[in-house]
């Protein structure tokens, strides 16, 4: 099971090369976060190929902050859960200094 992510800077309408992210996993609610990585975008943007021990639920936290110094949002966290151990999770982000959005990708 792989997950991956793409963040856009809306506001300059490009890919955010250099975003720093954590991704985080607990088997199930109630449970603790366990961090499986810290990553950074590449400068189209992305971050592949990140592994997913198990079904659960997942998080990836994105250094907005250091990003975009200026905006409102220091950090975006999005949670989602794993359920196909076979499945691939894609998790774009886009991004602005005042509102982001992100859903499941393909």
């Amino acid at each position: 099971m792989a997950i991956s992510t793409h963040v856009l800077d809306a506001t300059a309408g490009r890919p955010a090369a250099g975003l720093g992210l954590t991704l985080s996993y607990r088997p199930r609610r109630g449970l603790a976060w366990r961090t499986l990585t810290r990553r950074v975008t590449g400068k189209d943007g992305r971050v592949a190929g990140l592994d997913a021990p198990e079904p659960g639920d997942y998080r990836i936290v994105f250094d907005t902050g250091s990003y975009q110094p200026e905006g409102f949002y220091p950090e975006v966290a999005v949670t989602f859960r794993v359920t196909d151990p076979a499945g691939h999770y894609h998790v774009p982000l886009l991004l602005s200094p005042f509102s982001y959005a992100t859903y499941r990708g393909s």
